[in-house]
This record gives C-alpha cells, sequence and structure tokens, in this order.
C-alpha cells in the first residue's frame, strides 16, 4: 500500500496560541503532559513562529471513523459507489486509500476492516496496521461460529462466539501464523450476549452487553492479559447507540452513558458519580470521553443535523475534572469522539474561533485539557453569508425567486425587503429544515429564498420599481454559534431583457450544437467556492437539425422572452426562435440577405430602451445597428451603420451587456492577433474609441457574453476552446479592465466536443 504525498503542513504566527488561549479559556493549549507531538509539528521559539498550521481535513470524507499514533482514518461515501477509507498521515499530510465497507478502530495505527454490511457481519476481516504500509492480519471467523466485537491490538480481537446450546460467550481471538486461537473472558454472567467493546486502554476494554432476563444492557472492565472481567455493574442500564461513543475507560476511571447522564466509576475506590448535560428540561443524547480524571460529553451529531428535520440545540462539547468539579467547554459542537493511541481523545466537530476540523484533546502539562487542531476542512462552523443567488437588475415580472446562500441551511430566518423610496416593507419568518416534507423556502443546500409574488402580496399593492434594501437575521436551530446578520440593496424592474437565461431562474444558461446538429442547453449555477460557473443539471436537448445554420446567436428578449436566439441559414436567410414560458416557439422568418455579414452578435441594449439589440460587420468591414423593436414579427428596425470600415480585421465580437461601466451596452472584438479590444457603448446606438482588454484570446473557438453570472450586478463572460475547456470571467464594471482573472469552469467537461457554444 503507497502513500500518495498530497501537501505539507505549513507554518502559523503564534497570534493563533494566543486567540485560542482567550477564546477557549486559560490552559486549553498547553502541550499535552506525556505525549509526544504530533509528527511534524515545528516547536516554537520565545517571539518566533508557532507550530505548524493545521493538516487539510480529507475532501469529501463524509464520516471520521480510527485514529492512530501515525494517522487517523476517514470514510469516503457517494451514491454511485461503495465505500472507501482514507488513512491520513500526521507527518505530511500523504494518503492512503483502503478499499473496504466497514472499518473499526484499535485506538492504534491498526484498524479491523471488512467487507460486510456492519462490523458484526464482517466474518473475515482483517487487522490492517497502517504505520507499517497497511500489513494486514487476516482472520477468518466462520469456523468459530463467531462474530467480531472490537479489534484490541495487531493481531487479536474480542468475539462474540455463539454455542452449540445458542447460549454466547466473549472470547479473545488471536492470530499467529494464519492460526487463530481463543480464549474465553471469565467473569461475564452467563446470560450475556451481544457483546460491545471501547478500543483498549493500558491493557483493559470496558465491555457491554445484553441481559435478557431483566431486558438490560450492563457493563464490565475486562483485564485482556488476564482475559477476566475485573469489574461488573449489574445495575448500569447503559443507553447503548451504535453510531457513536458511548462508553470509555482510562487508567483512573470507567464511564458510559444512562439516558442523559454520563455515570463514571473510580477504579480504585468503586465509588460512583454521574454528569448531566445541565439542559434542565431537556432529553438530550450524550457520548462520554476519558482524560484521566476528566470526563468528557456532548450531545453527537453534525453541524448541519441528522437530515431528517431534527433541530433540536445541542450541547457543546464540555469536560468536567471529577475531582474538583471545575467545567469548561472544549468545542462548539462534537461529533464522534475516538480514543487515541496515547489516551488523548481525537474529535470531528468544530469551534467558531477556527472552524470545521479533527481535534485532538489530550491533557496539557498543568493536568487540564487542552485543544489542538489536527486538521482542518477550511469550512466556517459559525453560520455565514455567501451572498444572493438573484440577479440584478431583478425582474419583479419574471418567475424568478430572491435567493440567498448561507454556509449551512438549519436556521431560522427573519427577512425583511423594503422599498427605499417609499419605505414600504415586506417581512416573514423563515422556518428552514424543520419539517418532513420540507420547507417552501429550501431551495438545495445552504440555499433559500421567497418568490416574488408572496412579496408583492405582502407589500399590499402593486410593487414599486426601484432600489430594494433587503436584510436578514439567521438564527442555528441547532444553537451553534452566533446569529448571523446580513444586508444587502437591488434594483427592480419589469420585464427587463435577461440575456442567457432561457428558463428564468436568475441563472445564465449556455446552448451549445454538437457534432450531430443537437441543440443541447446547459444550466449553470455560481459556485462562491470555486468563483466560477458550474453545471446546475444535466444538458436537456432541445432538438436536432441544426447544423444547417452557419450562425447561432443568443439574443435577449425580443417578444415573450426571456431570451430568445437567431440563427442564419446557409442561404443567408435569418430566423427568430422566440422563448416564451411553453418552450422554444417554432421558428420566424426575419428576411434573407444576411450572408452579406461576417460576424453577427447580440444582448447589449445599445440605445438604452431596455431591449437587447443586434450588431452585425459585413464583408467590406463596416460595422451596421439593428434596433430591437419589440416585435416578433418585425423584430429589427431598418439597418444603421456606426462603423465604415476597419471592422474587417476581427473574427469575433461579442455583446457583453454594460461590462465597462459607461451609459449602455458594450461589445468587445477580438483580432486576428488574439488580442481583445472592448468597445464602450455611448447610449446612442455608437461606441467609444476601443480601449485593449489583452492578448492571449486567440486560444479560444467562442467567446460568450452570459449576464450576470455571479450574481453581483455586473455582466460576465464565458470562453470556450479546444478540448473542452471552458473559463469564466467576472465582470469588473471598470473599463480600465473589464474582466477579472480567468477561472476555469466545469460546466462543458465530461460533454462531447461542441462545435458551437452561445
Amino acid at each position: 500500500m503507497n502513500f500518495a504525498r498530497t501537501t505539507g503542513r505549513r507554518r502559523v504566527s503564534a497570534a493563533i496560541t494566543t486567540v485560542l488561549a482567550v477564546t477557549l479559556g486559560a490552559g486549553v493549549l498547553a502541550v499535552p503532559a506525556g505525549a509526544a507531538p504530533l509528527p511534524g509539528a515545528v516547536a516554537a521559539e520565545a517571539g518566533a513562529e508557532a507550530e505548524a498550521a493545521p493538516l487539510p481535513y480529507p475532501s469529501g470524507a463524509s464520516s471520521f471513523e480510527a485514529v492512530g499514533k501515525t494517522g487517523f482514518l476517514t470514510r469516503n461515501w457517494s451514491s454511485s459507489a461503495s465505500p472507501t477509507f482514507t488513512w491520513t498521515r500526521f507527518a505530511d499530510g500523504s494518503t492512503a486509500t483502503i478499499d473496504a465497507s466497514v472499518a473499526d478502530s484499535t485506538g492504534s495505527d491498526v484498524v479491523m476492516t471488512g467487507k460486510g454490511s456492519t462490523p458484526r457481519r464482517s466474518l473475515v476481516l482483517q487487522l490492517r496496521d497502517m504505520a507499517d504500509g497497511g500489513r494486514a492480519v487476516t482472520m477468518d471467523l466462520r469456523p468459530l461460529n463467531a462474530v467480531y466485537v472490537q479489534a484490541v491490538s495487531k493481531d487479536s480481537i474480542l468475539a462474540e462466539v455463539t454455542k452449540a446450546d445458542g447460549s454466547a460467550e466473549l472470547h479473545l481471538v488471536t492470530g499467529t501464523g494464519g492460526t487463530l486461537t481463543q480464549r474465553k473472558i471469565e467473569g461475564i454472567p452467563s446470560d450475556a450476549r451481544s457483546f460491545e467493546a471501547t478500543p483498549a486502554r493500558d491493557g483493559s476494554v470496558l465491555v457491554d452487553y445484553f441481559r435478557p432476563g431483566d431486558g438490560t444492557y450492563q457493563v464490565a472492565a475486562v483485564d485482556l492479559t488476564a482475559a477476566k472481567a475485573v469489574f461488573t455493574d449489574e445495575h448500569a442500564q447503559l443507553t447503548r447507540d451504535l453510531h457513536r461513543e458511548y462508553a470509555s475507560i482510562s487508567a483512573t476511571h470507567l464511564a458510559w452513558v444512562s439516558g442523559t447522564r454520563v455515570v463514571t466509576v473510580n477504579r480504585a475506590t468503586g465509588g460512583q458519580s454521574s454528569v448531566t448535560s445541565g439542559y434542565e428540561g431537556e432529553e438530550l443524547p450524550l457520548t462520554a470521553g476519558l482524560l484521566g480524571s476528566w470526563v468528557t460529553f456532548g450531545t453527537p451529531t453534525s453541524l448541519e443535523g441528522n437530515g431528517y428535520g431534527i433541530t433540536d440545540k445541542v450541547l457543546p462539547y464540555m469536560t468536567e475534572d471529577l475531582d474538583s468539579g471545575e467545567t469548561f467547554k472544549l468545542l462548539d459542537y462534537v461529533g464522534v469522539p475516538r480514543t487515541g493511541a496515547d489516551g488523548s481523545v481525537f474529535v470531528r466537530g468544530g469551534t467558531v474561533e477556527h472552524g470545521e476540523g479533527l481535534y485532538r484533546i489530550s491533557l496539557g502539562a498543568d493536568g487540564r485539557p487542552a485543544v489542538e487542531l489536527v486538521a482542518s476542512t477550511g469550512e466556517p462552523t459559525q453560520l455565514v453569508h455567501l451572498g444572493t443567488r438573484f440577479p440584478q437588475p431583478f425582474d419583479l415580472a419574471g418567475p424568478a425567486p430572491l435567493k440567498w446562500r448561507m454556509s449551512r441551511d438549519n436556521a431560522d430566518i427573519d427577512l425583511r425587503i423594503t422599498h427605499r423610496a417609499t419605505g414600504t416593507f415586506f417581512s416573514k419568518k423563515l422556518h428552514l429544515f424543520s419539517e418532513s416534507a420540507g420547507s417552501p423556502y429550501l431551495y438545495g443546500r445552504g440555499e433559500f429564498g421567497i418568490t416574488w409574488a408572496e412579496v408583492a402580496a405582502g407589500l399590499g399593492a402593486d410593487a414599486p420599481t426601484g432600489t430594494y434594501d433587503w436584510s436578514y437575521t439567521a438564527v442555528p436551530q441547532n444553537g451553534v454559534g452566533p446569529d448571523l446578520k446580513a444586508s444587502g440593496s437591488f434594483t427592480a424592474g419589469r420585464n427587463l431583457a435577461t440575456q442567457h437565461d432561457t428558463d428564468r431562474d436568475g441563472t445564465p444558461n449556455l446552448l451549445a450544437r454538437d457534432a450531430e446538429g443537437v441543440l443541447w442547453n446547459l444550466g449553470t449555477e455560481y459556485d462562491t467556492a470555486r468563483k466560477s460557473l458550474v453545471r446546475d443539471y444535466d444538458p436537456r436537448r432541445i432538438g436536432g437539425g441544426w447544423q444547417g445554420y452557419d450562425r447561432i446567436e443568443m439574443l435577449g428578449s425580443v417578444g415573450h422572452g426571456p431570451s430568445d436566439h437567431i440563427a442564419r441559414d446557409k442561404d443567408g436567410v435569418l430566423w427568430l426562435y422566440d422563448v416564451t414560458g411553453a418552450g422554444i416557439q417554432p421558428r420566424k422568418r426575419i428576411g434573407g440577405g444576411w450572408n452579406t455579414y461576417t460576424q453577427l452578435t447580440g444582448g447589449s441594449d445599445l440605445d438604452g430602451d431596455g431591449r437587447p439589440d443586434l450588431v452585425a460587420v459585413d464583408k467590406a468591414g463596416a460595422l451596421w445597428f439593428y434596433k430591437n423593436t419589440g416585435d416578433v414579427a418585425a423584430p429589427f428596425a431598418a439597418r444603421k451603420k456606426i462603423g465604415t470600415g476597419g471592422w474587417g480585421i476581427y473574427n469575433q465580437i461579442t455583446a457583453t451587456g454594460n461590462t465597462g461601466g459607461a451609459a449602455a451596452g458594450d461589445l468587445v472584438a477580438r483580432d486576428k492577433d488574439g488580442v481583445l479590444w472592448l468597445y464602450l457603448g455611448k447610449g446612442d446606438g455608437t461606441f467609444a474609441a476601443r480601449k485593449q482588454v489583452g492578448g492571449g484570446w486567440g486560444a479560444y473557438t467562442d467567446t460568450i457574453g452570459i449576464g450576470d453570472g455571479n450574481h453581483d450586478g455586473r455582466p460576465d463572460l464565458f470562453a470556450y476552446g479546444p478540448n473542452r475547456t471552458a473559463y469564466f470571467y467576472a465582470g469588473t464594471g471598470d473599463y480600465r479592465k473589464p474582466f477579472g482573472p480567468r477561472v476555469a469552469s466545469p460546466v462543458l467537461s465530461g460533454q462531447p466536443a461542441y462545435n458551437h457554444v452561445l
């Protein structure tokens, strides 16, 4: 098993130490006593840089499964494949993939893997030593009539053996040279069955089992060397949940969950005590962990909740000293904790200050639990506003809703939209992620919104055009992190030209023709993390026969809109395709003689009347303006020459909308050397003198003015080139530098090689 080196760890400022010490409490960042620092950490000298930055947490990991001295194990899951597991090394972040269905932790670098649907159903299993490159000991439990309970070393497991009379025994099974030997664990009640156990600590495990006589789960501490129970509690009433750590063991104490309490036992005296959530009247499930005499507890969950609309508040990950009673918070929430090789606890969880990731909780030099972020996902724990998801200006007559994005969606929203000029406002409380049928205001993961029809009805009159201010307060339903407050504004009108939005959902669409002449519609959405357009849904087939056209252009709204297109056939006849709510209507003949033009482009409003116009370059290099009439029967007024010669130097022109921030829609033109030039619209159908944008644009076969793709109120540019490469250029609104740096877009990846994209 080879490790693939992925990335190293970066050094960070000692300021992190100061911030964590202030926010999490004194002593929290102390170096663990008696524990070696994580490999790769850099000891900080006074006044110098502190320890190394956390590793990147594996992308796509759905759960944290195990941890050892040299690394940790995560599970990766996709709907189209069986799960796989990734071992990430602490030293350098390199990873190894394990092909297995299930895995279990031993609290060391040895992990159990199997092919069953659960660990107990994996009758043939492997004990993999990840510190030794994944060297495995294979165990076949079928001849023993046994099922797996817990791996406890590099060659031993606990197994539940079913006897001929139907009774069950707990055995210690060891694999040596391909042979399995077994020893019965003495001191367990004879009617016990359905065993489970914690990972081993200092040669001991805490075992729980079911007693069918009284229908309870009870516990026993087992000395593995002696193969004997050294402590039992027949009144434990342990609460078992296969999806979380419910019990723990340390050199001094035992702990398990019973209802909403964590019960602890002093191993030296046998004295018992309990810790409750402290949330009076609330039945919160708990997880238990031990660090010497410190017990850790919290509500085990994910940051987003359980996916079933459950929005109960969760208990932060807390710790209490069983000797002094001192209590403080470790993390803002906890997932599943796992026992580490040195007795520390590793937790997938998060803090408001440092975000999501894998944290290590271990005893510091002062004997108190200390927190270290080991691997970061780069995601926030608190709610974060990620921007709007509607075009500007916003079309009050269109079907697209107003939408906003947050880092997660388990929140209650207090939304307010105010018309600035009149002060008229709409307000609404939106309860997201709270109903089994789904909230009507939840539009996707981390995305909420509301239709303008509902807003207009709440305003009590015809909603006026103009500027609207919006604000919302989002309250986390699980109580993790502070409330989020966000605000902004947008301009609104009616029946606006919506270039490239064929389905009026507020995001651009691309049309693409393949080699067989089939035209496809590709929906997009803006990914704030990529800062680029991504595919919103699979390409939708419009129809065949489009190879009969030598030029197809998206124009914007002519008649019923939202984004009509024109096509020129090989005889020079121009046709209009009117896109309505019922789809693309049968083509309408505009007229012949259009083969006199070498270039056609549409989509920019050049004369300020709110309708997108058409521009054409003839074979003599003259530029012509076709005003949009808004009449499908006769969509263009008589042509007007707006450029005399010289335009023949360009092999591509593209209408972009108002990219440069001047009076009207603009045009970009690419010359034969691949240099792109910007022509600012004056608002009367003509352009100002050209300004150079930059070189290298000859690499693209199509450049498309797609409208506002990233919802910042400025039109953007999309470019398509050979080998299905595509790039997004965000409009800046500054004519001196009209586009931001290009960002690769996956919209067309995995698709056929299109011969025309518009």
